[in-house]
């Protein structure tokens, strides 16, 4: 059974935004004591009413209750604009997982998801968010927004995205970063969700891309996405083994344990160099296990939405 086949039974999140409350709701339960000041659904909802402002949005149900006043918040008093860009490149789907849950998910489920988590704090906060969707095009767009109905439209995009047949063969993340840079006019904290499958050749490229976001003082985060027990440890049976790059097509026929200490060498000198690069050009580099859990996404993005002035 070919790639497309496999990925049609593919079944997918049963409810994306059920998975994500259930990240953020598990987070926030392990924090012995949160640092992160007005992370409530009142903070989320509420601000407190000054004198000499408009009557017409105070909230009298919660004046009755507390005897303070408080206005409503609306979208337009968003406090943080954030931008979240997936990588949605052939590379992205590994590995082929057929149905995806919290301890069993591929690169792209586990991007959607931590997008997702993402979103859940950000939608209480009523803050805005937007979406990019790349692999050998410029899949997706949504502007940054804070609406129940704008969430509810991305949710059911990274949905789609795990279980849809990825387009195309190689990607030039470089291409597409270009692009989205464009579009984002306003100053945004702005997440970066790949698995860094760079031509070598187009490493200075994806790095000037990497700094045309930070165009207009965005914050810019890579969340490098990986697989600890087979890109990285290169953990494989030691059998006869036909490795195809899904992405190029091009493939090699070998014994696991032949090139393992040589692969693990040079996969962590590539780890390094694109550490080193990022924090040159003041880009937050994390790589990100998908085997792990989400606290690295989730306590980068509180982090950095605190920091974000």
């Amino acid at each position: 059974m070919n790639l497309q086949q496999e990925l049609n039974k593919t079944s997918g999140f049963k409810n994306l935004a059920l998975l994500a409350s259930q990240v953020v709701e598990g987070y926030i339960s392990g924090m012995h004591k949160s640092p992160f000041h007005g992370f409530s659904a009142e903070f989320a909802e509420h601000k407190i009413y000054n004198p000499g402002e408009s009557t017409r949005h105070i909230d009298w149900k919660l004046y009755a209750k507390t005897d303070k006043l408080y206005t409503k918040r609306f979208d337009e008093e968003t406090n943080l604009r954030c931008h979240l860009i997936v990588d949605n490149s052939p590379s992205m789907h590994y590995p082929l997982i057929k149905e995806f849950s919290l301890t069993s998910l591929n690169k792209i489920a586990y991007s959607s998801l931590a997008c997702a988590a993402i979103m859940n704090v950000l939608k209480k906060q009523r803050d805005a968010v937007g979406l990019s969707i790349y692999s050998d095009s410029y899949e997706y767009y949504a502007p940054e927004k804070g609406s129940d109905r704008h969430h509810n439209m991305l949710l059911d995009m990274l949905g789609k995205t795990c279980v849809q047949q990825p387009s195309g063969s190689g990607t030039d993340t470089y291409k597409y970063l270009h692009e989205i840079a464009e579009k984002i006019k306003r100053r945004s904290l702005i997440f970066l969700f790949t698995d860094m499958f760079q031509s070598d050749t187009h490493e200075n490229e994806l790095f000037e891309a990497l700094r045309h976001l930070k165009y207009n003082k965005h914050d810019v985060v890579l969340f490098h996405t990986f697989d600890s027990t087979t890109e990285l440890n290169f953990d494989f049976p030691n059998t006869p083994s036909r490795f195809v790059d899904v992405e190029t097509g091009d493939h090699i026929n070998l014994y696991a344990d032949n090139i393992k200490e040589d692969y693990k060498k040079a996969i962590q000198e590539y780890f390094s160099r694109l550490r080193v690069r990022c924090g040159q050009n003041r880009i937050k580099y994390m790589p990100v296990d998908i085997k792990k859990s989400f606290d690295v996404v989730l306590t980068t993005f509180l982090l950095e939405r605190q920091l974000f002035k």
